[in-house]
């Protein structure tokens, strides 16, 4: 079955960077979009960043524009999340998720698949 793997994740000091990976096996990766949420403690779970199939358009949350890149190797069947300019405000629990509906990108519930989440820790 489709399975996503985040790695990566772990505490940086503000002002500092981390790259998360996500790994996919089980399905076509090529074919979906592919998108990267967080969830902070106490908060709803929330848009960060999407990447089209081919890795030709890519969308922000307004929160992340010019710190976050989103990026894909389809060869690897991975997506990156390379997190610059860290804010304590950054802290979270980070997913990657695939959607075939770029229109969507941005919703929850478009999202057919889920990886286990990889903790984030800004300090300040």
């Amino acid at each position: 079955q489709a399975q996503l793997v985040e790695s990566g994740g772990g505490l940086v000091q503000s002002g500092g960077s981390l790259r998360l990976s996500c790994a996919a096996s089980g399905l076509t990766f090529s074919s979906y979009v592919m998108g990267w949420f967080r969830q902070a403690p106490g908060k709803e779970r929330e848009f960060v960043a999407a990447i089209t199939r081919s890795g030709g358009s890519t969308d922000y949350a307004d929160s992340v524009k010019d710190r976050f890149t989103i990026s894909r190797d389809n060869a690897k069947n991975t997506v990156y999340l390379q997190m610059n300019s860290q804010k304590p405000e950054d802290t979270a629990v980070y997913y990657c998720a695939g959607t075939r509906v770029w229109a969507d990108r941005r919703t929850m519930r478009a999202y057919d698949y889920w990886g286990q989440g990889a903790q984030v820790t800004v300090s300040s």
